[in-house]
């Protein structure tokens, strides 16, 4: 078991508890990810930015250097956050802090699951009710930008 891979679980296990809302609604969803396409565009991110809430899309973009690539990673994501109910980053080091690897052990066809950080789960009182997600980044950095975005949006 790595020592490394428990602490970073820990840490992300923090960060989805204090990323958990009262309420998060669709214009919430619009501020958000609007937010993050700010930011791709201020820093030139090619990244795909997606938020879903009930099942349903309530944001999405795409930033120049992107592809349909990013957006099908970004759809592996959410199933991994919908299915696991946790961040996709905090799958991955759960696996690792087992010993185990997410596509071998996991049993989810990885065409489908990816245990890759960048989705996020949306917490309302503690109940799964969407995702939000950003792929095109190296996977920490992905998972860094939606909590900044969310930690940026519960600050107003």
């Amino acid at each position: 078991m790595s020592t490394d891979a428990h602490a970073a679980l820990a840490a992300i296990t923090a960060e989805e508890r204090e990323l958990d809302f009262d309420r998060f609604t669709v214009t919430d969803a619009w501020e958000v990810g609007s937010w993050l396409r700010a930011r791709a565009t201020a820093d030139a991110l090619p990244v795909v930015v997606s938020v879903s809430l009930g099942g349903q899309r309530a944001f999405h973009m795409a930033a120049a250097g992107t592809s349909a690539l990013n957006d099908a990673w970004l759809d592996r994501k959410f199933r991994v956050v919908e299915h696991f109910g946790q961040a996709s980053l905090g799958v991955h080091y759960d696996f690792l802090a087992r010993g185990e690897e997410f596509d071998r052990s996991s049993r989810l066809d990885p065409a489908l699951y990816a245990a890759a950080g960048g989705g996020f789960p949306i917490r309302i009182g503690g109940t799964l009710a969407g995702a939000i997600g950003v792929s095109g980044l190296e996977m920490h950095a992905d998972h860094a930008l939606v909590v900044e975005a969310l930690r940026a949006h519960r600050a107003r």
